[in-house]
């Protein structure tokens, strides 16, 4: 099953539990057993099942088909199979990000514009990590750091925080797919989420699921904003790559110098 999937790559250890609890057989049957067996479901309750892509109707939004139907239309290539791997592994954000969607077609329809909160869904959706900071100064300095694209700082001087007081975990399932042929310049939306030291005291499932609820919580009661992400180069997150010494990070053609209306790479499509 898309053997060209490195699973000893770092950035695939948030979803590699989704994976390896897949029954063999056809992916797609997989994620509908798993779908099961997790109760996912959408915002109206509705069980969540994948399905062939021909079944999303013609001239029905992708996003509108899963709001009202719980139906996730899905392809056979990467890109679908990532996609099915974050609904079985942050199935709260999910959920919330599509009930945001969903909402936004049904106020405006699908035209040339998605709106800025349907954008800023569509970027999380494809594009975003979320990255765990401990909410101490050390932590609210790094982030700083980040913000301000002071990346020597923040990823080879604050290196050893990583692992221990920040993470980095992937949800943007384009990145994910993008990543399968790592290079350096692959550049994520990064979500900051500050956690106490309790965050950090559990094991990895318990810091998963912390994260899909505070995360959702967030989204439901404060809607999303492109402004609330931050770039970050995912090779540089300190071990994801080797010879990360100190010129790694002076090459500005990818760790770029703050700029006032700076651009990072991303990706987001149309179903």
């Amino acid at each position: 099953m898309f053997p060209e999937i490195d699973w000893t790559r770092p950035w695939y250890d948030t979803v590699r539990p989704a994976f390896d609890s897949l029954p063999a057989g056809p992916f797609i049957d997989g994620f509908n057993a798993n779908a099961a067996r997790l109760g996912l479901v959408n915002v109206d309750g509705q069980p969540i099942r994948f399905v062939p892509q021909a079944d999303l109707p013609e001239g029905v939004a992708y996003e509108a088909y899963i709001g009202a139907t719980g139906c996730v239309p899905t392809r056979e290539n990467l890109h679908d199979f990532f996609n099915g791997l974050v609904w079985q592994t942050f199935p709260r954000i999910k959920r919330e990000l599509n009930a945001l969607q969903a909402a936004q077609i049904a106020q405006a329809g699908v035209g040339k514009s998605r709106g800025p909160a349907r954008d800023a869904a569509t970027i999380f959706d494809e594009n975003a990590a979320l990255l765990v900071v401990r909410t101490d100064a050390a932590g609210h300095a790094l982030v700083d750091d980040l913000r301000a694209h002071q990346w020597r700082s923040a990823l080879f001087d604050k290196r050893t925080m990583f692992g221990r007081d920040a993470e980095l975990w992937l949800f943007g399932h384009a990145l994910m797919e993008k990543l399968v042929a790592p290079r350096k310049a692959i550049t994520a939306h990064v979500r900051v989420v500050f956690a106490c030291d309790d965050f950090f005291a559990l094991d990895r499932e318990g810091r998963r699921d912390w994260i899909d609820g505070a995360v959702s919580k967030t989204i439901a009661a404060e809607g999303l904003s492109t402004a609330g992400f931050t770039p970050l180069p995912v090779l540089g997150v300190p071990g994801w790559w080797p010879d990360q010494d100190e010129a790694f990070y002076l090459d500005h053609t990818v760790f770029r110098p703050k700029r006032p209306a700076s651009t990072t790479e991303g990706g987001h499509h149309d179903r």
